[in-house]
């Protein structure tokens, strides 16, 4: 119960306060999107480029994390699509779909922030390694899947440039890339410049938890309950069995094992239903995933850091 209150509660009591400011109409769905703006396409780059910039890439960059964490991710996502396809008779085009819900948690949102206020700042480095990686992989993955499933079965020539349209435009792996950049060329950023990045840092998470709770609000939960339960179970219960199973069996530090097993209990980011959307497939599984995986993050997250104290 400790756990409940001292470390997911307040990461859900912000997530909750956006949800009922978005449902109490205190403020419009432009503000919630402005916030969401600003959080995934300034500070939250910011972030991610500050972290990579001064991550140890030798010490926290280890292949048995990355390959313990996407292992699992990979492995739910296979499941979800044959479970989407051979259990529930959806088409495949939904079943990669449904399988991209299933491989793309919320390691940022929700993720980084259980992790730091459960084992502090300095147990974050792990995340950051998976982060790095996550929507290049994810990405990676389900637009490759989608578009062989579209061509019938033979991959056309054209999915590495989609691929790369997907991931250059996107401001987190911008982010990602242009620390990895310094990382690697040993420059310092000036200390004013890095100053300012702190000043919006510190604004990243909080207002991206907020606005997430307003895009929430705007989900409903309804139809397809058992594919929903099936894609919940790949999440929030199967990989992070895996990911503790692989963390064990391949002696992850400690600070590493709990970055991966919390990362992969979380629910399905935004991003999920941003994939079905782009596809208009499965949007209303992916959009009641993402709502209701939210919600039994609060249950499932106590239940992984009960069991990794």
């Amino acid at each position: 119960m400790s756990i409940l209150l001292s470390v997911v509660l307040p990461v859900f009591l912000v997530i909750g306060a956006g949800f009922l400011a978005a449902k109490r109409a205190m403020i419009p769905e432009a503000g919630i999107d402005g916030l969401m703006r600003f959080a995934q396409s300034f500070a939250i780059p910011c972030l991610l480029f500050q972290a990579i910039a001064t991550l140890d890439l030798g010490r926290d960059f280890d292949l048995r994390l990355v390959g313990t964490f996407y292992t699992g991710s990979f492995t739910c996502f296979l499941l979800g699509m044959a479970g989407a396809r051979f259990l529930f008779g959806r088409p495949m085009e939904d079943a990669v779909a449904i399988g991209f819900i299933a491989l793309f948690s919320n390691s940022l949102l929700l993720g980084l922030p259980i992790t730091e206020r459960a084992f502090g700042p300095e147990a974050t480095a792990a995340n950051f390694a998976i982060i790095a990686v996550h929507s290049p992989f994810c990405y990676a993955v389900g637009i490759t899947a989608m578009e062989i499933v579209r061509a019938q079965g033979s991959a056309p020539l054209m999915i590495p440039v989609k691929i790369g349209r997907a991931l250059l435009g996107n401001a987190l792996i911008l982010g990602i890339l242009a620390g990895l950049a310094v990382n690697l060329s040993g420059l310092s950023v000036p200390t004013i410049l890095d100053e300012a990045l702190h000043l919006v840092v510190r604004a990243a998470l909080p207002t991206a938890l907020f606005g997430l709770g307003g895009v929430i609000a705007r989900y409903r939960l309804e139809g397809d309950l058992p594919t929903i339960l099936f894609t919940l179970s790949l999440s929030l219960i199967l990989h992070p069995a895996i990911a503790w199973s692989l963390g064990s069996l391949m002696d992850l530090p400690e600070d590493a094992f709990r970055s991966v097993v919390i990362t992969a209990a979380m629910a399905p980011g935004a991003n999920a239903y941003l994939f079905a959307s782009m596809y208009q497939r499965a949007m209303r599984v992916a959009a009641s995933c993402v709502l209701l995986g939210t919600a039994l993050s609060v249950l499932s997250a106590s239940i992984w850091l009960a069991l990794l104290a």
